[in-house]
């Protein structure tokens, strides 16, 4: 695949027209743990309809689509939320969907999914990663979105740049989970637009960190992959035509853990009474571990999902991990 070019601003300013009818401008509400912590703030995404930031994204590259491609139907790859993302916006188009999914997508995205009135097909993790790599299925036929890296679909996920940077003009560093990119890379491009001395980081699990490994390596590289209860990021690698973009964009990648993560989510239900999934709380875990040479000022953590399993949650809660 060929890489992605830069999104534009003007990119990004039209698909917020294009998605005002599927997605919502997301709260972003400051977070008052200790006066020993930065000023946090949470741009919660958690609370799409979907309850993850992959509504925008869909959204806007459905929209760009020709009518006659979308006739024969729609079909994605994804973990569950870019799933229900483009379930949702077939559903408001009248038209079938299908998802090829890893098989350890958990049962809560898939009931999900199911009541978008969508169809899941689950693969072995690696047959799935394969459907985001060659962008398809040989035996999938209608209009495909992918979940990373398309144009249009990062630009959709880029609006979120353009509402932190109007509700918080002062803000410092931006913090995002980072799965394949292109949540981060479409908010770093309205950011280096708009604010491009505000520094825009990436948030990963320790379970699997291809671009912290690949930022060290000056090249992607493929790591080793333990599954865990955060399945909405981690993956083995990066796409290739994704890296020009996150190593120019993106100041640097911050490695959390799952205990990290899982005291990220007991804080953002006890102190600002909100549910995040495991990729979601990543963001906030980074920003408590410690943002490296941080500039003076706001830090938002973008908190990307909220479909987290209850039994998951309930662990949680008890001060385990799932």
């Amino acid at each position: 695949m060929q890489p992605i070019e830069p999104i534009s601003i003007d990119a990004i300013y039209a698909a917020r027209n294009r998605i005002s009818g599927a997605a919502i401008r997301t709260p972003l509400i400051p977070l008052d743990v200790h006066e020993s912590l930065p000023d946090i703030w949470l741009k919660l995404e958690c609370l799409q309809s979907i309850g993850s930031f992959k509504i925008r994204g869909a959204a806007n590259a459905m929209a760009l689509a020709d009518p006659k491609e979308l006739a024969g139907g729609v079909y994605t790859g994804s973990a569950g939320n870019m799933a229900q993302g483009v379930a949702f916006n077939a559903k408001r188009l009248g038209i079938p969907c299908r998802v090829i999914v890893p098989d350890t997508a958990p049962q809560t995205k898939l009931d999900a999914i199911a009541r978008l009135g969508a169809t899941a097909v689950p693969l072995p993790f690696d047959e799935w990663w394969a459907v985001l790599r060659d962008h398809g299925h040989p035996d999938e036929r209608g209009f495909f979105v992918h979940p990373v890296s398309d144009p249009s679909v990062i630009a959709g996920n880029g609006t979120i740049g353009l509402e932190i940077v109007e509700d918080l003009p002062n803000v410092a560093t931006v913090v995002v989970p980072f799965g394949g990119g292109g949540l981060s890379c479409g908010i770093a491009s309205a950011m280096r637009s708009l604010r491009p001395d505000v520094p825009v980081y990436a948030a990963e699990v320790d379970t699997a960190a291809p671009l912290a490994a690949s930022l060290l390596a000056g090249a992607p590289v493929d790591v080793s992959r333990l599954p865990s209860f955060v399945d909405g990021i981690g993956g083995s690698g990066l796409l290739p035509e994704m890296w020009p973009l996150a190593s120019s964009l993106l100041a640097g990648s911050l490695v959390v853990t799952t205990q990290e993560i899982c005291e990220a989510i007991r804080t953002l239900v006890k102190e600002a009474h909100i549910v995040a999934e495991g990729a979601g709380a990543a963001s906030l875990a980074a920003v408590l571990k410690g943002v490296p040479q941080a500039r003076e000022g706001p830090v938002v953590a973008v908190i990307s999902g909220g479909n987290l399993d209850p039994r998951a949650l309930t662990t949680i809660l008890d001060d385990g991990i799932p």
